[in-house]
């Protein structure tokens, strides 16, 4: 999530305890119990994060008894994969840079036609609202790569766009006249953000989109969609467009992503709330995500009353009650906003889903934890702003397998995704954690009931991360994407960065304040048990920072801050992306260096000098190798790969002078300015061979 769309402000005050501290309690204790983090970590880390055992796990032999029948002898698990790329050095150009033996080039750049009801893309910002409707939107983000027919060459990417430059998407910025922004302009921007779904297929090694395929479709902030789950129906959800509240227009700021079991795409609402603003009376939810006062992020309401206005297209973004009734004013429009939105990519004819199940806030993600027959499923997802929380959703619904192939893709998400329980993490500084419920009956802080405060589950839902607070869940610094390791089931999760962390908070055990540079945390579910066991695996520093803040020991071949998008490949490697706040000036150590990059380790293969599985340290970081670094002023963001992992998809965000080529490493000639293309980027090898190895 790139720094121009959120406003940066602290919203929890609720003053539960910091992550902070009870990370540094626990590692303060660790380093006097075991020698520090890799000591820690490989106590807790089985598969990574393992139990004990002793002798009297053992049963004695009964005198006389037969000697029982030996157990089979266990295959031994695969080895982990090798890197087979040597890692990048620091880079600061307007072009992408990838390793010796590959490739890469654009893919989708802002702006390129699906369909023949667009003109070509016009480097002079001249396209129209139309056209924009029905092409590629602005400063994509999270993607993923659906298969047709299990094919890695010809498939479909659904694709997030998260927000906009409007000096680039106009010919000369956006205007203002009386107080009004022009129709045109807003429609325009409003068809920019969004999300996408289009057919690509791979020819004589190169990649392109399909024009006019069946499947090629924007979701845009206007698109009709359904509210499903506990939200849909409730009276908070009644707009004079949906009378019964069960529909709404559009899905605003979409950043991180997931996908299902069963073949549908997620695209989550992150900082959606700033679209809207309440200069009235307003709801504690409203200022607790943070609902705009005066003003909204790029005045689409002033636009209301424009004589071609339809359905109160722009004065639904002004959410101050005016009439007698919810049937009469937009005041519950922002209540139709913040969710995770469920796409069936395959099928061009159905609407896309609002999951109000999964929770209401900034979704950063929302990743599926690994299926077994007969257990319900799981989504993780982060509140991405600063001393916010981590969610767990679990299905009431049982995984059955015949589920991953269904004849219907939203009937099957409705089964698993409308009714279940949303829960919020408490990480323990012994390095356990729990998962609390927030449900009805859920017991707070001060001995009430979440029902008692909040009345029903709808309303738990809508003041999630009030219900959160009351739970006494613990503050974290940014929490992001997710992801699942499909090996062993751990869950990662990248906890971008919180400079707000202030010197008063300082004591001998909590050092890290201003936390510029973020980290990796990861946990391991106890089977059947809402707990979890939880370690560091990594923290972001400048290669020349004191051990003290670069406790993993990077070096220039790997120093990094603010982890953002991540995922696993299917054979175990990790990568991750960072959004290290280069569009604010390059204010740390690590800006002042490189761009923003995606880097790659094998968590199995990282261990420490006894064999055992541990956090990045000093003694293994060179297993952490930089992939990729983005062209200057850009955020690299999304990560998607083929079935047989032979190409990657990444997105490049806000890039200041790029692309000049197809050629993603191309950089433009000393004095040429160009139009800057938020794009998608594929990565492939020279030869065909798999990504990474």
């Amino acid at each position: 999530m790139s720094t121009y769309s959120r406003d940066g402000k602290v919203r929890n005050t609720s003053g539960n305890e910091p992550f902070s501290t009870i990370l540094e309690r626990q590692l303060s204790r660790r380093r006097v119990m075991h020698g520090g983090l890799t000591a820690m970590a490989a106590m807790m880390a089985g598969g990574a994060l393992t139990a004990c055992s002793s002798d009297k796990d053992t049963p004695k032999p009964t005198p006389g008894a037969p000697a029982p029948t030996p157990a089979p002898t266990p295959a031994p698990a695969p080895s982990p994969p090798t890197l087979g790329f040597q890692s990048l050095p620091n880079s600061m150009t307007d072009a992408a840079v990838v390793p010796a033996g590959y490739v890469a080039h654009i893919l989708g750049a802002w702006g390129t036609p699906l369909n023949s009801l667009a003109a070509e893309w016009k480097s002079d910002g001249t396209n129209t609202s139309t056209d924009q409707a029905n092409a590629t939107g602005m400063h994509h983000d999270g993607l993923h790569y659906f298969a047709l027919n299990n094919s890695s060459s010809d498939g479909l990417l659904a694709i997030n766009f998260e927000y906009i430059d409007q000096d680039a998407l106009h010919p000369n910025g956006a205007t203002l006249s009386a107080g009004k922004r022009p129709v045109e302009e807003v429609r325009k921007e409003i068809n920019a953000h969004g999300t996408g779904v289009y057919r690509v297929r791979r020819s004589a090694g190169r990649w392109s989109i399909v024009k006019d395929d069946a499947h090629n479709r924007r979701f845009t902030s206007a698109t009709v969609m359904d509210l499903a789950g506990p939200v849909a129906g409730s009276p908070y959800a009644v707009t004079p467009f949906s009378p019964t509240g069960r529909q709404t227009r559009g899905t605003n700021n979409n950043c991180g992503n997931g996908y299902t079991p069963w073949g549908t795409y997620l695209t989550c609402e992150e900082n959606w709330a700033g679209y809207f603003r309440n200069s009235g009376t307003r709801s504690a939810d409203q200022d607790r995500l943070g609902v705009g006062r005066s003003s909204t992020r790029y005045g689409w309401d002033t636009a209301a009353g424009d004589a071609s206005e339809v359905d109160g297209e722009f004065a639904r973004w002004n959410v101050t009650p005016s009439g007698a009734s919810a049937a009469e004013d937009y005041r519950n429009e922002a209540n139709t906003f913040g969710y995770v939105v469920e796409i069936d990519p395959y099928d061009p004819t159905t609407r896309a889903v609002k999951r109000t199940a999964l929770g209401r806030f900034a979704h950063e993600g929302a990743w599926p934890g690994n299926v077994k027959a007969g257990q319900p499923v799981s989504f993780y997802s982060g509140d991405d702003s600063r001393f916010e929380y981590v969610y767990r959703f679990v299905s009431e619904a049982l995984w059955d397998p015949a589920d991953a192939a269904p004849s219907n893709r939203l009937a099957t998400g409705a089964k698993y995704l409308d009714r279940g329980t949303l829960y919020v993490a408490r990480f323990n500084d012994d390095g356990t954690g729990a998962w609390l419920a927030l449900r009805e009956d859920s017991v707070t802080r001060d001995g009430r009931t979440l029902g008692a405060i909040y009345g029903n589950l709808a309303n738990i839902i809508l003041n999630t991360r009030g219900a959160a607070d009351a739970l006494g869940a613990t503050p974290m610094d940014r929490p992001e994407w997710t992801t699942v390791n499909p090996l062993n089931g751990e869950i990662y999760l990248t906890l971008t960065n919180n400079s707000q962390r202030t010197a008063a908070q300082l004591n001998a055990a909590n050092p890290r304040a201003n936390n510029v540079n973020g980290h990796i945390i990861r946990w391991a579910e106890d089977a059947g048990r809402d707990s979890f066991k939880w370690d560091i695996f990594v923290f972001g520093s400048d290669a020349g920072a004191t051990a003290e803040t670069n406790r993993s020991g990077l070096t220039a071949l790997n120093q990094f801050a603010s982890p953002d998008g991540m995922t696993f490949d299917s054979r175990g490697i990790l990568w991750f992306q960072t959004d290290n706040g280069i569009d604010g000036g390059r204010s740390n150590a690590v800006a002042q260096s490189t761009n923003d990059q995606m880097l790659a380790v094998v968590p199995a293969a990282v261990k420490n000098a006894a064999g055992a599985q541990t956090g990045i340290d000093a003694s293994n970081q060179a297993l952490l190798r930089r992939f990729f670094v983005g062209p200057n002023e850009c955020e690299v963001t999304g990560v998607t790969f083929t079935p047989d992992n032979t190409s990657v998809f990444i997105n490049i965000q806000h890039p200041g002078n790029w692309p000049y080529d197809t050629d993603a490493t191309l950089a433009a000639p000393s004095g040429v300015r160009v139009r800057p293309r938020s794009s998608t980027v594929v990565i492939q090898k020279a030869d065909g061979g798999a990504i990474g190895v």
